[in-house]
């Protein structure tokens, strides 16, 4: 059995199946009459973040050790459905990746399951899979009732992955939920899971998806640690994708659309992942994987993240707040250097038939890297946001928190105490200014 160590870790800035009884339902064969795939949860995946120091930490434990073990990741469903099936990624690793058994359930506590809807998921009709360097797995469809609102665990069993690809884990840092690592062995789909440690982030999850309604509209939410949730409670899904999803499901009358959160902490829209080191002016700092941390440039991932999802039909951008404040003191990227990249994204949502809608940047003066300048930058961004009439519609998510008195700063109830990252409360008053009318069928 081979081993791995995976080094899991987070900035805080942020910028952001023992087998339980198979309960026994055939896999689903194809779509049924009327029905479509969408995705009812999806996560942006980065590469592991280099393990020498020159990142702080991620959420979660400082190393793990994962040595034929199952992993046991809770996934908070936006819309419901029929069946269900779960998308692996393996896209940043360099050697296949093996799946030695999964399973899907609706999660009771903790890591506790609702009894009797375990159901094991195969890949082309077999147990296993290898999940090739740079590609994904799409599991096949299993029927299981799945509610809007609720909570999925996925179990992957790992019966090894070489030590010689110590940084070949795909991850998504900033998870704010609890998952699980077991003591030794499969006890993917087990009622009751031996906990050997928990952790913060998903590992090698790319994508829920249920069988819905044809036609149910998915909403990309496209952003960084704002989008990501930084600061958030862990455990309450209080992100404002997660209170968007909320409002959604309690409209009367309209199909409730699937909220997908493709945020990335630390993202931006014109640069890729930079070592924190090499942002604060350490000539001598390794360079970063772009991949990493912070991820690809919101130019460079809006295929995989927003164009790929399956059924897309609207998007939120809420970027360039670390266009700006990563910058610091530097006149660069100007202004019209962010409204190019952003009048690009729009083109190609377009070139799809997508409706986008982009967000005014909410005030950080008393953040870490708030500077004059860029406030300034921030401001007129903002105005070109409200006035060009480039995004088919404005979410005005600055005027929803900034403190009237003090519009470089949010309100103070609405911040979670670094005056970057919004609060619980902050997140829900974000939510609050998205007009539904949006997206109405």
């Amino acid at each position: 059995m081979l081993s791995r160590k995976v080094a899991s870790r987070c900035s805080r800035l942020a910028l952001a199946v023992a087998v339980v009884a198979v309960v026994g339902l055939q896999p689903v064969a194809a779509e049924a009459q009327g029905t479509a795939w969408v995705g009812t949860w999806a996560t942006a995946p980065v590469a592991l973040p280099p393990a020498d120091g020159t990142l702080p930490a991620r959420p979660g434990p400082a190393q793990m050790e994962i040595d034929g073990q199952t992993l046991r990741q809770i996934v908070r469903t936006s819309i419901g459905g029929a069946a269900v099936r779960v998308v692996i990624t393996n896209v940043f690793g360099s050697q296949p990746l093996e799946i030695g058994a999964a399973q899907v359930a609706l999660r009771a506590d903790g890591a506790a399951l609702v009894s009797g809807t375990s159901r094991t998921l195969q890949f082309g009709g077999q147990p296993t899979t290898a999940v090739p360097p740079g590609d994904v797995a799409i599991s096949d469809p299993v029927e299981l009732d799945v509610p809007a609102l609720g909570d999925l665990a996925v179990d992957l069993y790992l019966p090894g992955i070489p030590t010689s690809d110590p940084s070949g884990a795909t991850v998504h840092g900033t998870g704010l939920t609890t998952n699980y690592l077991s003591k030794a062995g499969n006890h993917a789909g087990a009622s009751t899971l031996p906990v050997d440690r928990t952790f913060q982030n998903w590992f090698y999850l790319s994508r829920v998806e249920v069988e819905a309604a044809a036609g149910t509209p998915v909403i990309v939410a496209l952003g960084d640690s704002i989008t990501d949730g930084t600061a958030s409670t862990p455990d309450t899904n209080s992100r404002w994708p997660d209170f968007l999803a909320r409002r959604l499901i309690a409209r009367p009358g309209n199909t409730p659309p699937a909220v997908l959160n493709l945020g990335i902490a630390g993202n931006r829209v014109l640069s890729d992942n930079a070592g924190l080191a090499q942002l604060l002016g350490n000539a001598n700092a390794p360079l970063a994987n772009p991949n990493a941390q912070f991820g690809p440039a919101a130019l460079k991932r809006f295929d995989r993240d927003v164009l790929s999802q399956p059924g897309v039909t609207h998007v939120i951008v809420l970027e360039s707040t670390n266009d700006i404040g990563m910058a610091f003191e530097s006149e660069t990227p100007t202004v019209e250097e962010i409204v190019a990249g952003h009048t690009e994204l729009v083109e190609r949502a377009h070139a799809r038939g997508l409706k986008i809608y982009g967000g005014t940047l909410a005030p950080f003066e008393g953040a870490f890297y708030f500077r004059p300048i860029g406030e300034k930058k921030r401001q007129a961004f903002n105005e070109w946001m409200r006035t060009s009439g480039v995004y088919d519609g404005v979410i005005d998510f600055d005027a929803a928190v900034r403190d009237a008195a003090a519009p470089s700063k949010m309100v103070e109830s609405y911040q979670s105490g670094d005056w970057l990252h919004p609060s619980d409360e902050g997140y829900r008053v974000m939510a609050q200014a998205v007009d539904l009318a949006l997206f109405e069928d």
